[in-house]
């Protein structure tokens, strides 16, 4: 599914002219689907290239797979860093990661629901069309709120346009039937696919499958069940048969996406910030893979690597990159690869990729502190750096995910541990890696692994491990690592310098101060923030 650009501009110069009437809008359906597809830019702002999760910083960066290498300020660089091993940097004036903070979510929500009273006080056009309109819209507002409640639990909550004086908080269970009744109505409503001239619009495939990512959060595993079956029962998703292509749109996994145009817009610059300094450019490698996460990969033979010899001291033995599983291939440039033509090198002396030690120097400049670099997510095939922007889709929802959302609901219900394991293996099959039938006391922590490589920088594992509440177990002092190569030395390094904090408290981001002062509702801050 395609999101096609180019209507942005138009709805600003409806929205911000005075000469121009609120009902000039509905008086044709192709100014209605302007101001409809105006709204799919959501997809682009929080996603992993837009800015809105976190400043444009990974989330990634706050859990244990991720490593910003700058030690000076800024997103994409020490803001990360200062955040795991400070949670003071988070308060109730504000957070990087806050989207109520900066206003982003309620100005996203204010916009939806202008277009709802608008079409309710102006629309004279037939039903049907109405409800293809109110559905588009009603997916965003529910993909907003959605937003919102995995950092708050239960916000305040408008189906309208604000009213005076603002509203109150409403309690996390009824911000979540908010959100589940706004992707059941799109559900409902949307087509299962467009015709050719609306080809990119939100399906009801794709509101069936943000309905079984946000009811997990919810913790409503029945509903989350029940709509990755009826993303599964269209028949219309699989599994693309290279994991490489997987998250690269345009094919039978992508459900949901946003498309990019590198000579017209929109465009992004996700490339430039992560690509290694060898393509030519000195301001990329900003983030790097660590060595957690590359042991979190099998071997292709679904076997582990015992990495404990590495952890004990400088070796020349080498790593055994080339027998993990394809996913690792796909997702880590590391030494021996190929990248652009290039066999990599990652060491401190490399002529492909260059190993520096955290806080050698306070920027980067395209070097890795953890002796990989992304590769996933990057355009294999963008070779200008400097002068062409990147155009790689984004996929904000695959086949993949919906799999593993019926996986994890199955086990929650209990009884159900069979359609788990297989909704599982299916996702492990391809990649060739064997099935696994691990005992319900087993099943969790196999499946929280696959779910952690699959989906692996994504956006997910920072709200996993927080819808999970094991963040404030697992991510609360320790350090990251990374493959220092000296040569032919391999060497387990700190590269954090600092031990890693998360508070339980960081499960609910605070209130803002000023939606506290000026909301006259009587609204509270939450308990966790008293």
């Amino acid at each position: 599914m395609s999101v096609l650009p180019g209507c942005n501009g138009w709805l600003d110069d409806v929205q911000q002219t005075s000469k121009v009437t609120e009902e000039i809008v509905w008086e044709n359906e192709a100014s209605v689907d302007s101001y409809v597809n105006s709204f799919y830019v959501l997809l682009h702002d929080y996603g992993q290239f837009g800015t809105a999760q976190f400043q444009g910083s990974l989330t990634e960066s706050l859990t244990d797979s991720f490593k910003y290498g700058s030690v000076a300020l800024g997103n994409r660089a020490g803001n990360s860093n200062n955040y795991v091993t400070n949670p003071d940097a988070i308060s109730s004036d504000g957070g990087l990661y806050s989207i109520w903070a900066n206003g982003k979510a309620y100005e996203d929500i204010r916009k939806l629901n202008q277009f709802l009273s608008l079409q309710r006080k102006y629309s004279a056009f037939p039903e049907d069309r109405n409800e293809l309109w109110e559905a588009q819209v009603r997916f965003f507002r529910g993909f907003v709120y959605f937003q919102l409640a995995k950092r708050h639990g239960g916000v305040i909550l408008y189906d309208d346009l604000p009213v005076d004086g603002g509203k109150d908080k409403s309690s996390a269970a009824d911000t979540w039937e908010f959100i589940y009744q706004d992707l059941k109505y799109a559900a409902e409503k949307l087509p299962v696919e467009w015709d050719a001239a609306n080809s990119g619009r939100v399906t009801k495939g794709a509101a069936y499958a943000m309905q079984s990512r946000a009811m997990l959060y919810a913790g409503r595993w029945q509903d989350a069940y029940d709509a990755a079956n009826d993303v599964i029962e269209l028949h219309k998703y699989d599994l693309v048969d290279n994991y490489a292509d997987s998250w690269k749109g345009d094919n039978v996994e992508s459900i949901l996406q946003f498309s990019y145009d590198a000579m017209n817009g929109p465009y992004h610059d996700f490339d430039s910030h992560y690509v290694p300094q060898c393509d030519g450019w000195d301001n990329g490698g900003r983030g790097t893979p660590t060595q957690e996460m590359v042991e979190c990969y099998e071997k292709a033979d679904g076997t582990t690597v015992d990495w404990s010899q590495w952890h004990e001291g400088p070796t020349s033995v080498a790593p055994p990159y080339a027998e993990l599983e394809p996913r690792f291939h796909a997702t880590i440039i590391y030494r021996g690869c190929t990248w652009k033509g290039k066999v990599m090198d990652c060491s401190t002396d490399g002529e492909n990729g260059v190993f520096i030690p955290y806080r050698e120097q306070s920027t980067v400049y395209g070097k890795t502190v953890t002796g990989y670099f992304l590769r996933k997510l990057l355009d294999e095939n963008l070779t200008d750096i400097k002068n062409v922007k990147s155009s790689q889709t984004w996929v904000e929802i695959r086949y993949a995910e919906v799999l593993l959302n019926k996986a994890e609901a199955a086990f929650r219900l209990g009884g159900k541990l069979s359609e788990a394991q297989d909704a599982m293996n299916e996702v492990r099959d391809r990649v060739g890696l064997p099935a696994v039938y691990p005992t319900e006391g087993e099943f969790f922590d196999r499946y929280r692994n696959e779910r952690k490589v699959e989906l692996a920088f994504e956006g997910h594992l920072f709200w996993d491990m927080r819808r999970w509440r094991l963040a404030h177990i697992e991510y609360n002092n320790y350090r990251c690592h990374g493959m220092k190569i000296t040569g032919s030395v391999y060497e387990y390094v700190d590269c954090d310098g600092a031990d890693r904090w998360f508070e339980e408290k960081l499960y609910v981001l605070p209130v803002p101060s000023a939606e506290l002062k000026n909301n006259r509702s009587g609204i509270k801050q939450y308990d966790e923030w008293l």
